[in-house]
């Protein structure tokens, strides 16, 4: 499988439509709960957080130029890191980073399908309805890998409809008075505990998807150039986008509202710009949004059991790796794996939030992979010393900012109540790929 699918384009799409789309619609309530209202201390936070998504893209766009190999993430770590640790970071990404991350976009397109439609909102329902999406999604993208590329095109200029009419509306008017950006004593009243820190959780969510972009590296035209200028671009535009919408809605709606209302805000603020009819019509675009989320991760999954499967480094790697000829050689079996992992982390997500659990299966994942990534990040210093990669600003300043801001969006995790029950099965997954490849060494390539 190494046609050359796509373009730049779809590479920047893919990662800005990967990464914009379901988080800030749903997290923006959990920022400022943990900000208490406070809005200049959630953009602080913004910011600060972007230092992770920023340099960590451009830490990852110096392997990228040097390796086109499948695999992305998986691909990186083994040339530039070691077998061991790729196997083990393959699994991670395999069984738990990228299903659990599915399964919550998804879960999350429900939600606002059931507002679109006026469905009966309940958690069975909403479930329902990300899994039929879930599925159609893997099916079109096993399907067609043009067609997945293209929606992922379509939907990436859709969702920022209404990120910008939310903004825009919200910074003409609304009421600035109510976000207290100038209000020293509610920012020092909103910082004396380091509750806010758990604010670097939700927004995590809402920066996370950009490494998946990596794991089409491979099928990318020109991918040594255009892989790097897509990780470098794309960053930017998100930054921006989140930081207007957040202080657009909560200018136009105020914090408490914001938090009052959870994770229906986005229709009230909708309603109160254009009324129920254009408040249904900002949210199809809110739901093609995050549709285009759960694609792009889809997109970039299908093709991840399929790389472990070319080094051996998975049980089963004939039948995973086989590819299927009348799909133009998509690994058929590789995307039927990762659609059935998903699967399995959506009942999981289900049965947590029945009973209750604070956050969802995806959030602790995230943050132990920004763990992994330091990983290559000091392997990017490493060929900076050998020489391989020129230059203090790209071989040292960016990577060490990446760390920086890896070891903040890390906090925020640990803050979680369940961390370390999460945490052990993150670790205990990583532990049995590498197990495996002690096991299996003499087959993996």
């Amino acid at each position: 499988m190494n046609k050359r699918r796509y373009g730049l384009f779809t590479a920047i799409t893919m990662i800005t439509g990967v990464v914009i789309g379901s988080g800030i619609f749903f997290k923006a309530d959990n920022v400022l709960s943990y900000t208490n209202g406070n809005v200049l201390l959630g953009v602080i936070i913004f910011f600060v957080a972007a230092i992770a998504i920023v340099f960590g893209c451009l830490a990852i766009s110096q392997l990228a130029n040097l390796t086109d190999k499948p695999g992305g993430l998986v691909a990186y770590t083994e040339e530039f890191v070691g077998i061991g640790p790729s196997c083990a970071f393959g699994w991670f990404q395999t069984f738990l980073y990228l299903p659990t991350l599915a399964a919550v976009v998804a879960w999350v397109t429900g939600i606002y399908i059931c507002q679109l439609f006026g469905i009966e909102f309940s958690l069975e329902s909403t479930t329902l309805i990300g899994l039929i999406c879930l599925t159609v999604l893997f099916i079109v993208n096993t399907l067609s890998a043009k067609l997945g590329g293209y929606f992922q095109n379509a939907s990436m200029l859709i969702k920022l409809i209404p990120l910008l009419v939310i903004a825009i509306a919200g910074l003409i008017f609304g009421k600035p008075s109510t976000l207290r950006l100038t209000d020293m004593e509610s920012f020092r009243s909103a910082t004396t505990t380091l509750g806010w820190v758990a604010a670097f959780a939700p927004i995590a969510f809402s920066f996370d998807g950009w490494i998946v972009a990596t794991s089409i590296g491979s099928e990318i035209k020109n991918s040594k150039r255009n892989l790097p200028l897509a990780l470098t671009i794309s960053p930017l535009i998100i930054l921006l986008a989140y930081v207007t919408y957040y202080i657009g809605i909560s200018s136009l709606l105020g914090p408490d509202t914001i938090m009052e209302q959870g994770d229906g805000f986005v229709f009230t603020a909708a309603n109160l710009i254009f009324g129920n009819v254009g408040a249904k019509i900002i949210l199809v675009f809110v739901v093609v949004s995050v549709l285009g989320t759960v694609n792009g991760i889809t997109l970039g999954f299908i093709r991840m059991p399929y790389s472990l499967a070319l080094r051996n480094m998975i049980p089963g790697s004939n039948w995973v790796k086989k590819e299927e000829e009348k799909l133009n050689g998509m690994p058929f079996n590789s995307a039927i794996l990762a659609y059935v992992l998903s699967v399995i982390w959506m009942v999981i997500h289900y049965i947590t939030q029945k009973f209750g659990m604070r956050g969802d299966v995806s959030e602790i994942a995230i943050g132990v992979s920004y763990l992994n990534y330091i990983v290559l990040y000091f392997a990017v210093m490493n060929l900076a010393k050998k020489g391989t990669i020129k230059g203090k600003m790209k071989g040292y300043v960016i990577p060490i900012l990446a760390t920086i801001g890896s070891l903040v969006i890390i906090s925020g995790s640990i803050s979680h109540p369940l961390f370390i029950y999460y945490f052990a099965v993150c670790a205990s997954i990583m532990l049995a790929g590498g197990i495996y490849y002690k096991k299996n060494k003499n087959r993996i390539l």
